[in-house]
C-alpha cells in the first residue's frame, strides 16, 4: 500500500468521524427543557424555575423525570425538606403520586425521613396514602418502625389504612403491638375512635 493511499484513506476516515460525531450531536441537541428545570430544581434556583415553568409551552414540564433515577422535582425538594418548593411544584400542576426508578413516591421519600410538613402537603394535594414499597411497606409502617407519633397521627388522620400488610403479612397495627409503645397504641385507639364518630355523623332528615 502507497503512502499516499494511506494519508488519502486516514483523512477520509477522520472526516467520516468528524461527520458521525456531528450528527450524533445534532441528535442530542441542546438540553432539553425537562433538562434545564431539574438542573434549576436540583441547584434551588428559584428565579430560574420560575421562569421555566412559566415560559413552558407543555403542561408535562412539570413532571420531568431525571433519566438515571427517574426523581421529578416534588422527590428533590422532599429529599430537601423543602415545603414551600413542594407546595409551588404541586400549585403548578406536579403530581404527587409519580414513583421513581424504585418505585418510590415523594410521600414514602417524606415518611422516611420524618418530614411531616412535606406529608401534610402532599397528602393535602391528593397523594395516595398507601402506597406500597417493594417489600410491601405502606407510609404508616414506616412511620411506625420510627416510631414517630405525629407522622402517625397524619397518616391515620388521612385515611390510612392500619391493617394493610407488608410482604412478611404483618400490618402496622401489628408493628405496634409487637413494639409495645403506648403512645402508639393510644394513637391508633384514638385514631379509630375519631374514624367511628365520622361513619355515625348522619345526614339527611331524622327519622
Amino acid at each position: 500500500m502507497s503512502l499516499p493511499f494511506f494519508r488519502n484513506g486516514a483523512r477520509v476516515a477522520l472526516l467520516s468521524l468528524v461527520a458521525l460525531g456531528s450528527a450524533t450531536f445534532a441528535q442530542s441537541g441542546l438540553p432539553s427543557e425537562g433538562t434545564k428545570f431539574l438542573k434549576a430544581v436540583r441547584d434551588g434556583d428559584g428565579s430560574a424555575v420560575t421562569q421555566i415553568v412559566k415560559e413552558s409551552a407543555s403542561n408535562t414540564l412539570i413532571n420531568s423525570r431525571e433519566f438515571s433515577t427517574g426523581d421529578t422535582a416534588l422527590h428533590i425538594v422532599t429529599a430537601r425538606r423543602e415545603a414551600t418548593w413542594i407546595r409551588f411544584l404541586i400549585n403548578n400542576g406536579a403530581n404527587p403520586n409519580l414513583a421513581n426508578k424504585e418505585g418510590v413516591t415523594p410521600l414514602m421519600l417524606a415518611t422516611r425521613i420524618g418530614h411531616i410538613e412535606g406529608v401534610t402537603e402532599l397528602l393535602e394535594a391528593g397523594a395516595d396514602v398507601d402506597p406500597l414499597s417493594v417489600t410491601g411497606e405502606t407510609p404508616l409502617i414506616f412511620a411506625v418502625h420510627r416510631r414517630d407519633v405525629p407522622l402517625v397521627r397524619v397518616l391515620l388522620k388521612h385515611g390510612a389504612d392500619p391493617d394493610r400488610t407488608d410482604n412478611s403479612g404483618r400490618s402496622a397495627r401489628d408493628y405496634v403491638e409487637l413494639i409495645g409503645e403506648r403512645r402508639l397504641s393510644e394513637e391508633f385507639a384514638d385514631g379509630e375512635a375519631k374514624q367511628g364518630e365520622d361513619a355515625a355523623q348522619q345526614y339527611g332528615p331524622s327519622l
